[in-house]
């Protein structure tokens, strides 16, 4: 963490009593409110290039749980592992009392090649044995696009037709679909909500992903009622900047208790953290952050 960020936090999160001594009860801090979510991470990308036993430590340090584990990183919990391994995966986990999420797969079925999205179908049911398989709870996918050239109604329907099969894998699995709100022009929440629309398969819902696009006039209640009723996962990035204006975390908080949320909400910061203490550091001012803005 630089020292910027690090007086940014510090002004932001009353973490300690700036008194030792309160002479009045009037004075003393009122009860924090119990968070009804954890705090869990998504390694894209603070931990993208820890192996297993590095997260896993840093977790349990920190006190993070549970972690979606996204694809191509360096904790190596891919599809192509056998059997076996996923046994070892799973006890690591739980050796170290960290729960798994799931996979942050890169699925995705915007594709005008209907053998390419069909390929990507595919793929996504290999996580979901994958997840299975390990514990965890859901698998990760993403609208990532509105390809140039087709209707934008009919990218829609066809993403939202393409989750059912996987939503059916899921739902026979005992675990489910978590469709990101990402993507160009697919991040836009009404699409989001057409393509799920679309689907309607209830083993599939969505990973609320704090983009920006999220915001009308400084607050994203309009949109979260809009997509409220399938918010299962939840990814959240630089708290901080909730005290400059540009995402209102305060708000998502109070929204996601509103709504009985009880789940996760996944850090997803851009940096990469490739020294564990250094990183192991942002953690801990990061949890302390999440702690002050999600208690209310």
């Amino acid at each position: 963490m630089t020292a910027t960020d690090r007086r940014r936090f510090l002004q932001a999160a009353s973490l300690v009593p700036l008194a030792a001594g309160v002479s009045h009860a009037a004075d003393a801090p009122k009860p924090a409110k119990k968070i009804p979510f954890r705090l869990g991470m998504v390694t894209y990308n603070v931990a993208a290039e820890w192996t297993l036993p590095v997260l896993l430590q840093v977790c349990k340090t920190v006190g993070i749980s549970p972690v979606e584990l996204r694809t191509t990183h360096a904790h190596g919990v891919e599809p192509s592992l056998s059997k076996d391994k996923r046994k070892e995966v799973r006890k690591q986990f739980a050796d170290a009392g960290v729960e798994i999420w799931g996979s942050g797969s890169t699925c995705d079925f915007h594709w005008p090649d209907k053998a390419k999205v069909d390929k990507q179908i595919e793929l996504c049911k290999r996580f979901v044995e994958l997840v299975a398989d390990i514990g965890g709870k859901g698998v990760k996918v993403r609208p990532n696009d509105l390809p140039k050239g087709v209707e934008t109604a009919k990218t829609l329907e066809q993403i939202g037709k393409a989750l059912i099969p996987c939503g059916k894998a899921a739902k026979d699995a005992g675990v489910e679909i978590w469709v990101e709100v990402h993507g160009r022009g697919t991040a836009h929440p009404p699409h989001i909500k057409t393509i799920m629309d679309h689907c309607g398969h209830p083993s599939v819902g969505l990973t609320w992903n704090s983009n920006a696009t999220d915001i009308q006039n400084g607050s994203v209640a309009e949109y979260f009622k809009l997509l409220s009723p399938w918010i299962k996962s939840c990814h959240i990035n630089d708290l901080y900047k909730d005290h400059s204006g540009e995402y209102p975390y305060r708000e998502l908080f109070a929204l996601l208790r509103g709504i009985g949320y009880d789940r996760a909400t996944l850090i997803e910061v851009g940096r990469v953290w490739k020294d564990q203490a250094a990183g192991t550091e942002f953690l801990r001012y990061y949890k302390g952050l999440w702690t002050e803005l999600a208690r209310g």
